[in-house]
């Protein structure tokens, strides 16, 4: 499995964790004034997620960037 290919099913089981702690949070508030770590809890994905997501952004560009690089050291 290349680099690539991990850091996209990274990002999508993050997201499921992501989206299941957020679920838990509207429930914890709906039932009750919830404890702090149940009210952060979806930070730390949320911050994997914009690392991954940045990440998979930037990695087209960057690709093309190397490549037209190589090519005018060419010529």
């Amino acid at each position: 499995m290349t680099r690539n290919n991990w850091i996209r099913q990274f990002h999508r089981w993050v997201s499921i964790i992501f989206t299941a702690t957020v679920i838990a949070n509207f429930v914890a508030v709906g039932l009750s004034e919830p404890p702090a770590f149940v009210v952060y809890a979806p930070l730390p994905p949320l911050f994997l997620l914009l690392l991954t997501g940045l990440y998979m952004f930037v990695a087209p560009y960057a690709a093309k960037w190397r490549r037209e690089g190589q090519t005018v050291g060419q010529g």
